[in-house]
């Protein structure tokens, strides 16, 4: 068996570990354990019992990420659009983009910094579908969107051409006329109050359908009349398109009934 020479070793408290010879074994335990502290005190043999209050820590490094609250408009076209970012942290001038939910990264073309909560970035995007924010300061610090906040669709197309929906003869009963539209879900609705008016044109409008009807088309009215109204296309992300038609009652002919 080989000679082990005695030893000492300093412990960090100024104690000592001695090391015998032969076949002895000895067990070195550490004698400072790992700690978090935000507080307190760090007992210490040597150096005696030092504080530590961690509020009194300076000059650490620290990262302020902006963040998003909401847009505005959420949904739009693929028109260049002007969108407002409401939310906190930014930096003049940070920059926007828009990604699609299949990935593809297009830049705002223009940011403009209003605030440290609000920014506009002018977004166009040639490719229809949902997208998240991203917004990255100039020191880096960047946050995109949990939610793809962002809709773009296509206005709804109408395919009634504008103008003349026909001729109709007065006090008539039955479908006046039909309008349509291209769209997702598209529903109709009057802007105006002529068509829908009991004391106008005394029609009514099929929402779904766009079908016009009328059990008494012009209503009390005797004399020939040019009903000009105006009519809304809606899809169903809210999206509208307008277009202005007439319909005519002629009075005092045979026959009486619609007349193109």
């Amino acid at each position: 068996m080989s000679e082990i020479k005695v030893n000492t070793l300093k412990k960090y408290d100024g104690s000592t570990i001695t090391i015998g010879e032969g076949g002895d074994t000895v067990t070195i335990t550490p004698g400072i354990t790992a700690t978090t502290l935000t507080s307190g005190t760090i007992p210490n043999a040597r150096y005696g019992t030092p504080t530590f209050d961690a509020s009194n820590l300076t000059n650490l490094p620290t990262e302020t990420k902006p963040t998003i609250g909401s847009i505005s408009p959420t949904v739009i076209t693929n028109d260049s659009t002007a969108v407002t970012i409401t939310g906190t942290n930014y930096v003049s001038i940070p920059t926007v983009d828009a990604i699609s939910t299949t990935g593809a990264i297009v830049a705002a073309s223009a940011v403009s910094f209003t605030s440290a909560t609000v920014i506009v970035a002018t977004l166009t995007l040639p490719t229809d579908g949902t997208y998240f924010i991203r917004i990255e300061n100039n020191d880096g610090n960047a946050v995109r969107s949990n939610t793809a906040l962002l809709t773009v669709s296509d206005n709804p197309v109408w395919t009634t051409n504008s103008g003349s929906l026909g001729t109709i003869a007065g006090n008539f009963s039955g479908t006046v006329a039909t309008v349509a539209a291209s769209g997702e879900s598209v529903t109709f609705s009057e802007t105006t109050s002529v068509l829908t008016n009991a004391s106008q044109a005394n029609c009514s409008l099929n929402s779904s359908t766009g079908v016009i009807t009328t059990t008494d088309f012009g209503g009390s009215s005797t004399s020939a009349t040019t009903y000009n109204f105006t009519l809304r296309a809606t899809d169903s992300q809210g999206q509208t398109a307008d277009r202005a038609f007439s319909l005519t009652s002629v009075f005092n002919i045979a026959n009486s009934g619609r007349f193109d």
